[in-house]
């Protein structure tokens, strides 16, 4: 059984698979509290299911990509043989985890999407950076960053575990926080081998919208 906040279709809004239409499984829990954080929602409500309901209503969508999300989906043991079923039916399937988290245990199919968390998340110190040296080429590295600070600290963990030279590395604002037009700039005048991003559905959709 896993504890389900929602299952939604709806147009991946970060990633290098950003822009595909996606099925979205959010998890229940968290075990950080990022100041920024935009799904507080996920901490606590949910409702209990078994992995063949999950599976049904994924299939139900016909669509091909799917993430895991939450919350934090890792804090569920159950998640684990969700996601190598999901890679048994041929899905394409991504993770999103905080990174406090290790992801030895994953399915190596799965591409982990692997948010390190910056000084302005207050929770910087929760950050397992094993993560980054068993990460593969397929899993990407983001960085949600909320000020000129935040943005050294991970030009300092870009450059120590040598990341673009091994994977994709993502960067994005804390959103209504950093201008984007400064990020953008900074990225360009370091010559930063990393992919700009922003959070397509927010500027979709309301920023507060839930299931999309």
């Amino acid at each position: 059984m896993l504890k389900i906040n929602e299952i939604f279709f709806s147009i991946q809004g970060e990633s290098t698979r950003m822009g595909l239409p996606c099925v979205f499984v959010r998890l229940t829990e968290c075990d950080l509290r990022c100041t920024y954080c935009d799904t507080e929602y996920a901490f606590y409500d949910g409702v209990e299911r078994d992995l063949e309901s999950i599976l049904d209503e994924v299939k139900s969508y016909g669509c091909n990509l799917v993430e895991i999300t939450g919350g934090e989906p890792l804090l569920q043991a159950e998640v684990y043989p969700l996601m190598t079923r999901l890679c048994d039916l041929g899905y394409e399937v991504m993770l999103e985890t905080s990174g406090h988290i290790l992801t030895d245990k994953v399915d190596p199919r799965v591409r982990k999407i692997i948010d390190m968390k910056s000084p302005t998340s207050g929770m910087n110190r929760r950050n397992d950076y094993r993560n980054l040296e068993i990460a593969t080429a397929g899993d990407e590295i983001k960085f949600v960053l909320g000020s000129r600070a935040d943005y050294e600290w991970a030009k300092k963990v870009i450059e120590t575990y040598k990341l673009t030279e091994r994977l994709t590395v993502l960067v994005s604002v804390v959103f209504n926080d950093l201008a984007p037009q400064l990020l953008a700039e900074w990225v360009l005048a370091d010559k930063l081998s990393v992919r700009f991003q922003l959070q397509m559905h927010k500027f979709i959709w309301h920023p507060e919208t839930k299931g999309v």
